[in-house]
């Protein structure tokens, strides 16, 4: 009786919660055709379900039988040693099944948590970018972990205790209505008594529980919001541990008193199926006496059906709530669908063909493109907020964008911020595609290239270096498995950081910490451009690579950078003139359309959108000397051009901010 007394009281807990909840159609179906390959060991643990339910209902009537021999005139003591053998091999037996039962129920619960997690973790991983900055982190953990777990409850928890309660009681009132029908009804009339206020307690601890989950998501929150670097950080700076202490503890506390009143509940819910039990066994006793003494009954009749009623009342409540139990299933299920059932907007030709090896060339041929809504690549039940802002959608982001890339060369993307830079590059390595016209690697159309061969030929760096939360030789690693450490050193010295990584007791071995934190700005960029090195991708995309660094890191990133383009196809946006200025061509972007294209002094002696943002920068440094200038002061500098009082090492102008979902 405990153990169901204790599933059912967690079904009343849930009632409330999947009130107004409706299932698409077909959900069933696909639960069955998911099934499919483990029916074998659905078939043996049901069956072993079954066979201790009856074994159950058996052992109660042979306790019986041994108290007629005792008791009867032809009882012998043979009879009863028996029987008692009888109900320890049944013991026995129950036993043997009950670890069968649990071995295959693990097998099968495991094996759908495997398959589930390892389908949504793949799904989610052949999502677009867009799709993971619409959708919560969290959420998408949740589908991993909660959802998944509560599919798994359905083939083991639910589906056995619905076959072994709905067995058990089938079986015993069947029984105990061939023993004796007047203590049968008599006993079921109780039921009612009981499963009223069940039903009131369940939706008080319902609401109890549902408070209990957002105090402990809100804590959840906190914790996460607080103990990360730039959270606690922020706490120290601002000075308000206290007030944070404070906040915890309320909620905390609350949590508390929740936990203290649901475990009230929760006893008083199984103290009163344990009196009414109780109660039922009395009347069974008290009427079954009268019945023996009258001559209708047996003594061992009567201790049959008190033995059943004990077993009765347990899985007769957890029936109660069977819907409960079988529709969080369903619900999981279907969560977990939602999520499978999300197209991939980016999805891989079914002839797509590797790219050849050495392919560098880039070419944009008439490109349109605009950011996808978020009813195409994302769930609302995945963003917290329904649909918060839809303004973005069908906007165009580039228009007609058209310009090429020679291997070996390096183009400079300009612009104003929101011109559509970001975007640009971001089409190379397909991490959105485009919405008419084509672009090009090597020759040929990006969507009709291997996922593989293309991520293997792009290596990108941008503005945010991220690393992992590992060793710095397990981030360089990433994008190369199999180099070995020299090579790993080779790289980190060429990315001008490996004096630093040398420095470090543990070197290699050093954790970055999370998002890199342990190491400063500058110095994550170079562990990500050394991170390409190691790569050695035919073609390099650097996004801003140098932005919001201070000089001396910017110089050492510099460095690195040059190493990093020296003989391959480089996509450089930048902000910097020393960098566009040793372009090849630069790439002038205005509203997402090309406007411009020439080298630097060509484009500011053209006197259009770049020589206006040049002269805007620059108008107001004209008497200051710098290594790299514009001009004609008659010496030449390291990158060919003639010396002047401008800083080449200053921000070209970014004109308007940046549109909300909009290009960079």
């Amino acid at each position: 009786m405990g153990s169901a007394g204790w599933d059912a009281m967690r079904s009343m807990r849930r009632a409330d919660d999947l009130k107004g909840v409706t299932l698409s159609s077909g959900v069933k179906r696909r639960i069955f055709r998911f099934a499919r390959p483990y029916r074998r060991d659905i078939g043996l643990f049901l069956a072993l379900v079954t066979a201790i339910a009856a074994i159950g209902v058996a052992t109660p009537v042979l306790a019986g039988d041994i108290v007629n021999e005792l008791t009867g005139a032809d009882g012998t003591q043979r009879g009863v040693i028996t029987l008692a053998a009888i109900i320890a091999g049944l013991a026995v037996v129950e036993g043997a099944m009950n670890l069968a039962m649990r071995w295959y129920g693990a097998k099968l619960g495991e094996g759908i948590i495997y398959d589930l997690r390892r389908s949504v973790f793949d799904h989610v991983q052949s999502m677009p970018v867009a799709f993971f900055t619409r959708s919560q982190t969290g959420a998408l953990v949740s589908r991993l972990n909660t959802d998944v777990m509560g599919a798994q409850r359905a083939f083991t928890s639910t589906l056995s205790g619905l076959v072994s309660n709905g067995i058990a009681v089938a079986l015993i009132i069947a029984v105990m209505f061939f023993q004796s029908w007047q203590i049968t009804l008599l006993s079921l009339v109780l039921v009612p008594v009981f499963i009223v206020p069940a039903k009131w307690v369940g939706r008080k601890l319902a609401a109890l529980t549902k408070e209990g989950f957002d105090l402990n998501a809100a804590m959840h929150t906190q914790m996460a919001e607080r103990f990360n670097v730039g959270g606690a950080m922020l706490v120290k700076l601002f000075g308000r541990p206290e007030n944070e202490s404070a906040e915890f503890s309320g909620k905390a506390d609350r949590v508390r008193g929740i936990g203290i009143t649901t475990a009230m509940y929760a006893r008083t819910f199984i103290v009163a199926l344990t009196l009414v039990a109780g109660l039922s066994q009395a009347l069974a006793y008290g009427l079954g006496g009268a019945l023996v003494f009258s001559g209708q009954l047996s003594a061992g009749t009567v201790v049959t059906l008190a033995l059943l009623l004990t077993r009765l009342y347990g899985p007769l409540t957890a029936l109660s709530n069977v819907r409960v139990d079988v529709m969080s299933a369903l619900v999981s299920f279907q969560r977990v669908f939602e999520v499978l059932d999300l197209k991939p907007l980016i999805r891989e030709a079914e002839d797509a063909k590797d790219l050849p090896a050495g392919a560098a060339s880039i070419v944009f041929r008439d490109v349109d493109f605009r950011y996808p809504g978020p009813d195409e690549v994302s769930l609302a039940s995945l963003e917290d907020l329904a649909r918060p802002d839809r303004s973005d959608n069908g906007r165009q982001i580039l228009t007609g964008v058209s310009f090429s890339v020679a291997p070996g060369e390096l183009v400079a993307l300009v612009g104003p911020s929101g011109a559509g830079k970001t975007t640009t590059a971001g089409l190379v390595p397909r991490l959105y595609d485009v919405s008419a016209g084509a672009v090009e690697v090597g020759g040929t159309d990006v969507r009709e290239l291997t996922s593989a061969s293309l991520t293997e030929h792009i290596g990108m760096v941008t503005q945010d270096a991220h690393l992992f939360h590992d060793t710095v030789r397990e981030n360089l690693l990433y994008a190369r498995p199999g180099a070995t450490d020299e090579e790993v050193w080779e790289a980190l010295d060429r990315a001008q950081i490996g004096a630093t990584v040398r420095r470090l007791e543990s070197g290699l071995d050093t954790v970055v910490g999370e998002r890199g934190y342990r190491f400063s700005g500058g110095e994550k960029q170079r562990l990500a451009i050394a991170r390409v090195l190691l790569k050695a991708p035919p073609i390099v995309i650097l996004d801003e690579a140098t932005a919001h660094l201070d000089s001396e890191s910017e110089a050492a990133v510099q460095r690195a950078l040059d190493s990093a383009l020296e003989g391959r196809t480089s996509l450089v946006i930048a902000h910097r003139l020393s960098t566009v200025r040793r372009a090849d061509r630069i790439v002038v972007l205005e509203d997402g359309a090309v406007v411009e294209t020439g080298t630097h002094d060509d484009l500011v002696d053209r006197g259009g959108l770049y020589s206006e943002l040049y002269k805007t920068q620059f108008a107001e440094r004209s008497g200051a000397n710098s290594e790299y200038g514009a001009g004609s002061s008659g010496a030449n500098d390291e990158y060919g051009a003639e010396r002047s009082g401008v800083d080449s090492d200053a921000e070209l102008p970014t004109g308007r901010g940046e549109p909300v979902g909009g290009a960079r």
